[in-house]
């Protein structure tokens, strides 16, 4: 997730895996291109703007665009099925030839990827893995080592003792299931002694704020927060300066923090000593493979599960669903290993929240 090389035009990258021609199938669009200038037209659902993570994502989607000789039609569903499937059906009309998405509700979405597959317009999905219907390619990390990772972290900072609170995202979605699962998986078997409460939040701001909140007043012996997002960032730090316990990790009152996403933000407040790691999710690497697998499903290639030449391993989920897993590093403030899982330190230039 930490590379930041951008294709240059025209260029076929191979993606790691052997890609081979589709006896007879050509261009799976049926189509080819929908633009005079000869570039394949790919629309991107963005799926919303109110976070840093998701607007970096949104930044890079167009660089990586220029690079592949795409031309894009955008939409930005805003967190709202709804939207989402009425952008599908504007894409539709649109003539793309390929569709990347990055759905929330990863259950209501099937219903309009069938519809897509019957347009024979390829699926690729960014971020979510739908729970049925068949897209191309799911381009994604492994979101339940991100909850085993701020579970060994937490774990190891507090002695695998106390209380720590789990900010969940929406559980309608199979990353809020991950995280959510993993943690407390990682928890009951290698930290039994650690009380988790968890607080579904929907991936909201305001509902994070308010339950941590409430959490606090409850047990104000909390001594870690996992945010499953940084979209919980700015209150839980609001939080914790309120009660006096923005304090250093010697402190026996700090509060251990690890969040998901790696944007500059969190990385700023690790060197600040605000936070202690987070998770960092690939939004450049997911901009730049979710578009080339889009092209290369127009181009009719196909793909094995195995690793890639990108650092990552593209694994099957289930019969005829294939994810690429992209690496996402748990970053802390010195790099030092936890739980003898390695980590990178936050200021490695290879973090592309160094260079957002």
């Amino acid at each position: 997730m930490n590379h930041r090389h951008l294709v240059s035009a025209g260029l076929t990258v191979l993606l790691g895996v052997t890609a081979t021609l589709a006896a007879g199938c050509g261009d799976r669009s049926g189509g080819g291109t929908a633009t005079g200038s000869g570039k394949p037209l790919i629309g991107v659902d963005y799926p919303r703007s109110d976070t840093d993570f998701w607007n970096s994502y949104i930044r890079y989607v167009p660089q990586s665009a220029d690079g592949l000789g795409i031309e894009l039609k955008t939409t930005n569903s805003q967190n709202d099925i709804a939207n989402l499937i009425s952008n599908a059906q504007t894409f539709m009309s649109q003539g793309v030839k390929a569709v990347v998405m990055a759905p929330q509700d990863t259950a209501a979405i099937a219903p309009t990827l069938t519809q897509l597959e019957g347009r024979k317009i390829p699926v690729v999905t960014i971020d979510t893995r739908p729970d049925s219907g068949k897209v191309f390619m799911v381009v994604r990390a492994d979101n339940r080592a991100y909850g085993t990772k701020a579970c060994q972290f937490l774990g190891a900072k507090l002695g695998g003792k106390g209380k720590v609170v789990m900010l969940q995202g929406g559980l309608d979605s199979i990353n809020g299931r991950d995280r959510t699962e993993a943690f407390n998986e990682c928890m009951g078997r290698d930290f039994p002694g650690i009380k988790v409460f968890g607080e579904a939040t929907d991936w909201k701001a305001d509902v994070a704020a308010s339950k941590l909140q409430t959490r606090f007043a409850s047990d104000p012996d909390i001594r870690g927060v996992y945010m499953q997002s940084s979209f919980a960032l700015s209150g839980t730090l609001q939080i914790l300066k309120q009660r006096g316990l923005q304090v250093p990790p010697t402190d026996p009152k700090h509060v251990f923090v690890v969040s998901n996403d790696g944007i500059p933000e969190e990385l700023k407040d690790i060197g600040e000593g605000l936070i202690d790691a987070t998770v960092s999710q690939p939004a450049d690497l997911y901009a730049r493979y979710g578009l080339e697998y889009a092209k290369a499903a127009i181009e009719g290639r196909t793909f094995q599960p195995g690793p890639t030449d990108h650092g990552s391993t593209i694994i099957q989920v289930r019969d005829g669903l294939l994810e690429d897993q992209l690496p996402a590093p748990l970053v802390t403030l010195d790099g030092a290993p936890i739980g003898g899982q390695p980590t990178v330190k936050f200021d490695d230039a290879s973090l592309w929240g160094r260079n957002a």
